[in-house]
């Protein structure tokens, strides 16, 4: 008979602080986030104002020109028409005249021009920061709501686990799985936007220098900026997308499957097969991205250790449960390894994550694996389920 040791309620109060604390910690550094993109929403501001003060003024000074050019070509007619009346010094002096002022009405329209473009790109860039504000505003207000659920309702956990020392390494895992999920972030913007975004910097104050003197390179180095903003928005777009997928709020658990599918197939060498049958139109949001999480980590493993050329992958709605089926035909593995890798904090968050995933929102999670004959994973997740099922 299996012996059973007490609940270590002082190590659990323990997890739950430092559980606690990893989510205040998160607040502030959403605090820094939201309160570093209101600054630059004031930057901005302040730049776009300046900028559109300096473009009213040069397509005030553009029509001027204009007026001045239309009383040149005005004056250069009576010459032509009167030339014997004019010394040979006003005839050249009213044709150099009406030169200089096209000359100079050619560069103020390309300054105004370049003012425009600039003025057109700070909205867009303003608007942007706006959005990030709301967004970070948004976050702090759901996290701050987390956190009072946590502080209010996690003492009753001990109630709930039976297996006190498999939660004490769950939780373990969450902490470190977290910070290892910070640091590739950070690590994802300091190798690639926070780059891009010095040589954006570097870009654009060349391009303010050479206006002036070497427009046509200035036009070429502009290229060659907006080359690397959009560089700098697909992988902003992406360090995004890998943190939420926002597209199963907006389109829904099959669209995205679907979407991200498409995109590993384009990015590998795997033939990907998807199929889904039945519906169920109120997905619980808990249940949309732990399946989508399900399907990545899945692909992501088959990726990096199945060495698999093709995996299929099917989506059931019944009446209260939904049935996961995700297959590969690669190396394939011993499963009862995992029991022992399970014991240990950094055997990863690979198939022993997506079990403890599953079991947590009492599922079902089931691996049928073969050395040399691939992996089958059979996965059921309860759509309707009982009270007190945790939702996260």
């Amino acid at each position: 008979m299996a012996n059973y040791k007490k609940v270590d309620t002082a190590n659990l109060d323990k997890i739950i602080k430092k559980t606690v604390e990893a989510i205040n910690n998160s607040k502030t550094e959403l605090f820094d986030i939201a309160e570093s993109a209101r600054k630059e929403c004031q930057r901005l501001e302040k730049e776009l104002v300046e900028l559109k003060q300096r473009t009213a003024e040069i397509i005030q000074s553009v029509g001027l020109l204009e007026i001045a050019l239309n009383e040149s070509k005005k004056q250069l007619m009576l010459v032509s028409k009167n030339y014997d009346k004019y010394s040979e010094d006003e005839i050249r002096e009213a044709y150099e005249n009406a030169d200089n002022i096209r000359v100079e009405l050619a560069i103020k329209r390309e300054r105004e021009q370049y003012y425009i473009k600039r003025r057109n790109e700070l909205e867009l860039r303003l608007k942007n920061a706006y959005k990030t504000v709301e967004k970070a505003d948004n976050l702090i207000s759901q996290i701050g709501v987390s956190l009072s659920y946590l502080t209010g309702d996690l003492e009753n956990v001990s109630l709930q686990i039976e297996d006190m020392k498999q939660k004490r390494l769950l939780g373990l895992k969450i902490i470190k799985a977290q910070e290892e999920e910070r640091q590739r972030v950070a690590r994802e913007i300091h190798d690639g936007p926070a780059q891009l975004m010095s040589n954006i910097v570097l870009k654009a104050e060349m391009c303010e220098r050479l206006v002036d003197s070497e427009p046509k390179r200035a036009k070429e180095e502009l290229k060659t900026l907006r080359s690397c903003v959009r560089d700098t928005l697909r992988d902003v777009r992406k360090i995004i997308y890998d943190l939420r997928p926002m597209s199963l709020d907006d389109l829904g658990l099959i669209p995205t499957l679907q979407r991200y599918l498409e995109t590993c197939q384009e990015e590998s060498e795997l033939e990907v097969s998807f199929k889904t049958r039945g519906a169920f139109e109120q997905l619980r949001p808990a249940i949309s991205l732990t399946v989508f999480r399900l399907v990545q980590e899945a692909v992501n493993n088959i990726k990096k250790h199945a060495h698999a050329n093709k995996v299929v992958i099917n989506l059931e709605f019944l009446e209260k449960e939904l049935k996961l089926y995700i297959a590969d035909d690669g190396v394939g593995f011993e499963p009862g390894l995992l029991k022992t890798s399970g014991k240990n904090i950094n055997s990863g968050f690979g198939l022993i994550s997506m079990r403890e995933r599953v079991e947590l929102l009492d599922g079902k999670f089931e691996i049928d694996s073969t050395i040399g004959k691939g992996t089958r994973l059979n996965i059921t997740l309860p759509l309707i389920p009982e009270e007190g099922v945790s939702n996260g």
